[in-house]
């Protein structure tokens, strides 16, 4: 089975986890994009949700599946966020934010009373830190902030988009950032959040209740 095929799989298998009446949270990028499109078919069966979308990009794809979008103005609980993941260890710490929404990704999460994440077998790391971590940063003295960062052991380099700086939908900075292995990825947090300038880091730490892992055909449960 590919890559596709598992990441479809693993989302497939999260938007069977919503249920009538629920408030979802929508997460963003290509594995996200496989889980919207089952719970636009799932509605069109007649299933009845809101969703809360992370970003403009997972908004305009929900609108395309006719799924009814609401915002914070209108709920302060979500029941349950679908997203995926950049990687995932075995205490379900994440690296997320590699499509440029963690800033939102983390609030919608924080407001959810579940965080479902799912993924394909690459993304299962024994410890955090192969993929770079995302960093979003006020774009106001980033070189300061990026300095600092490289001083915690980084190789910091800002995201670019069609040869321009990446904007964020917050309109902060992305500083992608190779640490290498993360061996505490608690203290790395809040360290990047002393950082006078971040807004918000791509590191998720106690935030996931159940990954779903889809490996080959196998689809697996893991819970804190």
């Amino acid at each position: 089975m590919s890559q596709e095929q598992e990441k479809k799989l693993a989302a497939e298998t999260a938007a069977a986890l919503v249920q009538e009446g629920m408030i979802i949270g929508l997460g963003t990028g290509s594995t996200a994009a496989f889980a919207i499109q089952k719970l636009g078919a799932r509605i069109r069966e007649g299933l009845h949700i809101q969703c809360v979308p992370t970003s403009e990009w997972t908004a305009q794809r929900a609108r395309e599946e006719n799924i009814p979008l609401i915002d914070f103005s209108q709920t302060t609980h979500i029941d349950l966020t679908l997203d995926g993941a950049d990687e995932f260890d075995a205490d379900l710490k994440l690296i997320g934010g590699g499509g440029g929404a963690l800033f939102r990704e983390k609030i919608v999460a924080a407001a959810s009373q579940q965080l479902v994440i799912f993924a394909d077998a690459t993304k299962r790391v024994a410890r955090l830190g192969r993929f770079p971590l995302p960093v979003e940063v006020n774009p106001y003295g980033w070189q300061v902030v990026a300095e600092r960062i490289t001083r915690l052991g980084a190789r910091v380099t800002l995201r670019q988009k069609d040869g321009k700086p990446f904007i964020s939908d917050n309109h902060g900075l992305i500083l992608d950032c190779a640490f290498g292995e993360i061996p505490d990825p608690p203290t790395l947090e809040e360290k990047l959040k002393h950082v006078v300038g971040v807004m918000e880091t791509g590191l998720f730490v106690g935030m996931a209740n159940r990954i779903i892992l889809a490996e080959g055909t196998s689809v697996w449960h893991l819970t804190r």
